[in-house]
């Protein structure tokens, strides 16, 4: 009977580490998309400053254009 209870409290001990390491894991897999989508973040707004400064530029152009 010692021995069963044993084994039992083994596969306990197994079950809570494998649900510890998979908690870890799910930890750096969220903290690796929140960089992700930081990251993009930042690429969409320098996109959207470079085509305010494109806008701007085609009304400077247009003005010109029209001058002549």
């Amino acid at each position: 009977m010692a021995d069963l209870s044993g084994v039992i409290l083994a596969i306990i001990i197994g079950t809570l580490a494998a649900i510890v390491y998979s908690l870890r894991i799910l930890v750096l897999l969220e903290r690796r998309m929140a960089r992700v989508d930081v990251n993009i973040e930042r690429i969409a707004n320098k996109i959207a400053k470079e085509e305010v400064r494109i806008e701007k530029e085609e009304e400077r152009i247009e003005k010109i254009i029209k001058r002549k």
